[in-house]
């Protein structure tokens, strides 16, 4: 059947019009438009040889072959876009759009003979072929999975051992092993699975805690796909350009290997890379000229103390493995057959596995398009372009694909390793400037990272930046080359600086001795180097539309107002199934005691840890059926991370006066706005967090004016 398919394409290239182009220069501003890529009649042909190798890693399933394929700088004007209706987000548009494309069945510019075999070949794709993959496809499961369906009665073998912290589930020895069982067969049963299982970690009001312990340490041992099918796939994304001519370096070993992708290190030509102009957006109408424009920039550079860099040449080049499209549908409808299924049990009906299989599989589409990735990335470097204690990768739009995503290599090392060994000097700053990123993600933009774990930050030092001198600005044209070295250098020198102090650091990553690194931490702090987190691996990210993020405020005035009974009536009423919760006036009453009890102490600066409190809710809430939004649950989940990682670095950490300059802030911008439509859910927070400070701040002066006799010295 394969090779039947085979030929009918080898058939079909012949018909298919091609008009040979010079190929077009992927420099912003000389490229044709960034909304549309060429099409089959404008794009450039390839020689026969890339042709056929490119065919198994162009779109699959029976998307047009004479469809002009959106580029990622279209959607990122998508991400940009206001939302339109209640229900939708950046997200939902681009992934619509996404499947919009494969969808698409027959080109328009198709007839006659060819346009009759494409939609033959078609019809024996989705009608033929797909169901024996698929069954196949599920015959390999079953061979997976029947031994873990037999060892269920392991859940109730063992000693019951209690949980290790509030909110813990008591477990049974029998039920550890089985998680443990589970893990290693969705280990093998291939990369929908073991995204089920890295999604399901994440879902703590739904299955126990041991079990997403268990489910978090699952990892991918995917085989690294080949460098032929790579290069194949790269240069398509170039637009045809040789491979050769795309990368002054390549390093043909990945980076890493993931369920759906591999990561190569490389370095742009010259002639590719991007200018300091297009990175800081300067080449468009919004640029700053004259006097002031200068003037405000070396201002802003003073406050901020961050250099100006242009991106490094030096990417990563994210590739997703040929045909993975093809096994993570196949196993979407198999899990939503068995979703069907267990749906049916009259116990398991309040999980609406269904509709979590459905949710799963949204997850999944977003990650096997890397052109939203792109579209995230440049919508956060929006979002933080006034914030330079965190920075967000440059996405090279022009090169990235379905298939493919070009970014700069952020050079840094993981936040693992000040975790292992301690931040130093360092380590209150680090914290600090997370927990600000994520609060100020959450609060301010509505546009959250949402898989933020230590592997997705990196830090780099970089010394403070000095003003130019110049008052007026520099030209950007090429009229102006001494201004242009004059970048060149600056962008050489703040990289240089950058992998010196790495070079310093990495030899002591992994030794035991932590006095070493904290010493050279120390020298490095004394020498005027100041640190900046990097967030990659944007693919997932969190953003409440209109109708949740209006619940959202409705659950925050009532815990603003220490209100917790009408609190646990609130998510009650507006969870996903209200009819499948049991003895809601119970979880409203543990809701009032919890945050009675949270009241009580909210005074102790660092004595509130949320992430404790955030457990016992979701406890509550898998004990009681509460069937939260998924959008509510991975901002729970990010925090319970953040918070934990803060306090790994500083133990003082207090989440409440962390939130505190943000909450000023988004009063400043919209506390009018939300006064007048009678929503005072922000302004209480903020002030309840002002007379927690002043009253703090009071305590801590009496307290150093009673033991360093102050308020009556003896004369």
């Amino acid at each position: 059947m394969r090779s039947c398919f085979a030929a009918c394409r080898a058939w079909l290239r012949p018909l298919r019009p091609t008009t040979a182009h010079p190929i077009p220069s992927p420099r912003p501003g000389i490229a044709p438009p960034r909304h549309v890529r060429p099409t089959p009649s404008t794009r450039p042909t390839r020689p026969a040889r890339h042709r056929a190798a490119f065919s198994s890693s162009r779109l699959v399933l029976h998307a047009s072959v004479g469809a002009a394929a959106l580029s990622a700088g279209a959607f990122v004007e998508l991400a940009n876009r206001d939302n339109g209706t209640a229900g939708e987000t950046s997200e939902l548009r681009m992934l619509e759009v996404s499947r919009d494309e494969i969808r698409t069945t027959v080109g328009d510019d198709e007839h006659g003979l060819y346009r009759a075999a494409h939609q033959l070949v078609i019809l024996l794709d989705l009608y033929v072929w797909e169901p024996v993959c698929t069954g196949v496809r599920f015959l390999q499961l079953v061979v997976i999975f029947v031994p873990v369906i037999l060892t269920v009665p392991a859940l109730w073998i063992g000693t019951l051992r209690p949980g290790p912290g509030p909110g813990r589930d008591h477990q049974r020895s029998g039920s550890l092993w089985w998680y443990a069982f589970l893990v290693k067969a969705m280990e093998l049963a291939g990369p929908a699975f073991i995204k089920l299982g890295q999604w399901a970690a994440s879902r703590s009001d739904i299955f126990p805690n041991d079990m997403c312990d268990t489910m978090s340490r699952l990892h991918s041992h995917a085989p690294a796909h080949s460098m032929h099918a790579t290069r194949c796939t790269v240069e398509a994304a170039f637009g045809g350009r040789p491979f050769d001519d795309i990368f002054d370096e390549f390093d043909e070993e990945p980076l890493g290997v993931g369920a759906i992708a591999q990561v190569y290190k490389a370095k742009l030509k010259p002639e590719l890379a991007v200018s300091l102009a297009v990175a800081e957006g300067l080449d468009g109408p919004q640029e700053s000229a004259g006097l002031t424009g200068n003037v405000l920039r070396n201002v802003d550079s003073v406050l901020k103390s961050s250099p100006r860099r242009v991106p490094s040449s030096y990417v990563a080049v994210k590739v997703l493995h040929p045909k993975v499209e093809r096994t993570v549908r196949r196993d979407l409808r198999i899990m939503g057959f068995f979703a069907s299924l267990l749906d049916m049990v009259p116990t398991m009906e309040w999980l609406s596995l269904p509709d979590e299989v459905a949710q799963f599989g949204e997850m999944m589409r977003l990650q096997l398009d890397l052109r939203i990735e792109a579209a995230n990335l440049e919508t956060f470097r929006r979002n933080f372009r006034h914030r330079t204690t965190v920075s967000f990768p440059y996405p090279y739009t022009d090169f990235t694909t379905r298939h493919v995503l070009v970014e700069e290599f952020a050079q840094g090392i993981p936040l693992a390793a000040f975790l292992d060994n301690g931040g130093g000097v360092f380590q209150h700053d680090i914290a600090d400037e997370g927990l600000d990123a994520f609060l100020r993600m959450l609060l301010l933009d509505n546009f959250v990272h949402a898989d933020l774990h230590p592997g997705n930050i990196m830090v780099r030092f970089y010394q403070t930046a000095r003003p130019g001198l110049r008052l007026s600005p520099p030209s950007l044209s090429s009229h102006a080359p001494d201004d242009t070295d004059a970048v060149a250098n600056t962008d050489t020198d703040t990289d240089d600086a950058t992998e010196r102090v790495l070079e310093r650091l990495r030899p002591y990553r992994h030794r035991a001795a932590r006095s070493a690194w904290e010493a050279e931490l120390a020298r490095i702090d004394a020498e005027g180097y100041r640190p900046q987190l990097i967030f990659i691996d944007t693919g997932l990210v969190t953003e409440l539309n209109a109708t949740n993020r209006a619940n959202f405020l409705a659950l925050f005035r009532a815990v603003a107002e220490f209100d917790g009974y009408k609190a646990g009536h609130l998510m009650c009423e507006r969870c996903r199934q209200p009819d499948a919760v049991l003895d809601k006036d119970v979880f409203a009453l543990k809701m009032q005691h919890l945050v009675l009890g949270v009241k009580s102490r909210t005074l102790a600066l660092g004595s509130v840890r949320i992430g404790d409190v955030l457990q016992q809710v979701l406890s509550m809430v898998r004990a009681h059926h509460v069937r939260l939004e998924g959008d509510f649950v991975n901002v729970v989940i990010s925090i319970l991370l953040l918070e934990g990682i803060g306090r790994s670095l500083n133990p003082d950490l207090d989440l409440l006066s962390s939130a505190l300059p943000i909450l000023r802030q988004l009063g400043a911008q919209s506390g009018a706005s939300m006064a007048r439509g009678g929503d005072f859910s922000v302004i209480l927070v903020w002030a309840g967090l002002e007379a927690r400070k002043f009253l703090q701040a009071s305590v801590d002066d009496v307290e150093r004016c009673v033991k360093y006799d102050l308020l009556s010295p003896n004369v």
